[in-house]
């Protein structure tokens, strides 16, 4: 294989990076089977060697997965990355990812990374989510792609994994669907076999899945997600494991929005007094259009039961587009992220166009001093209203600092052959002053990440995690070849714990009125952009609502 330096560009040194494909078979059963720590292979690869460089070469070949796909198959091509950090040894850090992107939709499988030095090696290796990861007929690997994959740490460092496994289109005949979670006791090194949270055929298409541990309780794990239905529904669902994952109950919606209304992108999160709370976000079909609303749902007996919803926010997003040729980018969407502060403190960040009047996506933050009873209006993170801004992601550290993630487009050219981009990290005390740092070392192309139906993709959020005075964000960037278009990459950030943040090449936010009202012309831009994001999921999911497709 070819070594690439940080910028992820080959040169002619050779080193040998191995993923190890599981051959174990996955135990099904909703909400039980085993859940020890079986390993899912014996194969131990060798360390990655490229510092930062996480991902390795794909072991999937192009049938792997035993159907034939209209799509285009990007094999090498890494998307969709997130993170963990383990509390009870903060040198050992999991990332998680899609493997070989297809166009329309999801990936060959799911791979994991492990290191145990705090970044300065890891160990790729593919999860068996998929047939092409080594799930066998008849349980819960026979599926054709895995997608959205999440990865949490328990305080006892118990580690969990969980990926969306499909196969077929979303809620056409003959698909089917299944939340599969997975656990380890050595840190990441071995997964016990899965165990199926729900699985479901063409009536039903679960989708954008998060799962986090109790930090409170290594008991509890929970675990969340949309499950679209035939009629037109789109509740938010959540399990649990009281028992360190050895099983785990069943699956249940405890929000339904009504018919023609969904939730999507639910995140999880446990405030210092235990209480837990789901972020998502929920789309209705108003008059015709959609509209986005960020809502909150809190549980204050570790998830038994759920308060009605409490609205944070309205979603503004238009969605990211080249400036020079208007082409559009598949990016975080109306996807939110969250963070817990030491005291409370609830923050979101996702991408929004209201500091722009509607021209353009910025990165903005809303938080809640009172564990999400009620929310400050947003500010913008992202230090140019008129530079576009994506995949936002935030981490609130125990010292007080906030850090905010995001990628941008200010050393874009006027060359339309060519999109730079950039990945900062923007921090805080007080969310009114920020320092701003580069994390990519060199701009890098955008217009060669994976093609999907609705724009260039690297995937629906990347992740942020910190330890002591280190943030450790990790996310995709392009590497200049066409035959491995995308890496994974991990950059650890020192920021001096307890430092005042000085203004760096960013202008402090002005918190926007609550009582701003965007024009018609943005709340189309914000209705057309929702309704792009859903048809990549469900591709009649316009027709289905009643309204017209988009071109």
């Amino acid at each position: 294989m070819r070594r690439r330096d940080n910028n992820g560009l080959a040169d002619r040194c050779v080193f040998l990076i191995v993923i190890a494909v599981s051959l174990t078979a996955c135990s099904g059963g909703g909400g039980g089977g085993n859940a020890g720590n079986t390993p899912a292979s014996n194969q131990t690869p060798p360390p990655v060697v490229i510092p930062g460089l996480v991902s390795a070469a794909s072991t999937f070949t192009a049938g792997c997965n035993g159907v034939t796909s209209s799509g285009t198959l990007f094999t090498n091509a890494e998307v969709e990355p997130h993170i963990a950090i383990n509390p009870a040894n903060p040198l050992n850090l999991i990332a998680t990812w899609q493997q070989d992107r297809w166009s329309d939709g999801g990936s060959q499988g799911v791979a994991v990374g492990v290191t145990f030095d705090g970044g300065a090696t890891w160990t790729a290796r593919a999860m068996p989510a998929s047939r092409c990861g080594g799930g066998n007929a008849g349980n819960s690997g026979d599926f054709e792609r895995a997608t959205d994959p999440w990865v949490t740490f328990s305080p006892n460092g118990i580690a969990y994994q969980m990926s969306l496994a499909f196969s077929g289109a979303a809620l056409q005949a003959g698909s089917s669907s299944a939340m599969l979670a997975y656990r380890s006791a050595d840190g990441g090194r071995t997964w016990g076999n899965a165990i199926t949270l729900i699985a479901d055929g063409a009536t039903a298409f679960n989708d954008k899945n998060s799962m986090t541990a109790d930090p409170l309780d290594a008991r509890y794990v929970y675990a969340t997600w949309d499950r679209l239905t035939q009629d037109n529904r789109g509740p938010l669902y959540f399990a649990r494991t009281i028992d360190g994952g050895q099983t785990w109950e069943p699956a249940r919606a405890i929000y339904d929005p009504g018919v023609r209304n969904q939730s999507i992108g639910g995140v999880i999160g446990v405030l210092p007094d235990g209480t837990i709370v789901i972020f998502f976000t929920q789309l209705n079909v108003v008059a015709g259009a959609t509209v986005g609303t960020y809502q909150i749902m809190r549980s204050t007996d570790k998830g038994a039961t759920w308060t009605t919803p409490i609205k944070a926010a309205d979603f503004l997003g238009v969605g990211g587009r080249d400036p020079d040729t208007g082409t559009a980018i598949r990016d975080a969407g109306f996807l939110a992220q969250i963070s817990v502060g030491s005291q409370g403190q609830i923050y979101a960040v996702w991408q929004d166009a209201r500091f722009s009047g509607g021209a353009r996506d910025n990165i903005v933050l809303a938080r809640s001093l009172d564990g999400g009873l009620t929310w400050l209006p947003p500010v913008r993170v992202s230090p140019d209203a008129n530079v576009q801004a994506l995949l936002g992601n935030v981490n609130a550290r125990a010292d007080g600092t906030v850090a905010v993630s995001y990628l941008d487009m200010r050393n874009n050219s006027p060359d339309t052959s060519t999109l730079p981009v950039d990945y900062w990290l923007a921090t805080s005390r007080d969310i009114t002053t920020w320092t701003e740092r580069r994390i990519t070392s060199a701009s890098f192309n955008l217009s060669l990440a994976p093609q999907t139906t609705r724009g260039v993709f690297l995937g629906d959020y990347n992740g942020l995690v910190s330890s002591g005075n280190t943030f450790y964000p990790v996310y995709v960037r392009t590497t200049g070849d066409i035959t491995n278009r995308n890496d994974v990459f991990v950059t650890p950030m020192v920021v001096p714990t307890g430092a005042v943040a000085q203004s760096v090449n960013l202008s402090a936010p002005v918190e926007i009125e609550a009582a701003y009202l965007p024009s018609h012309e943005h709340r189309q831009r914000v209705h057309e952009n929702i309704v792009r994001k859903m048809e990549q999921r469900i591709p009649d999911w316009a027709v289905r609502r009643g309204l017209t497709p988009l071109p």
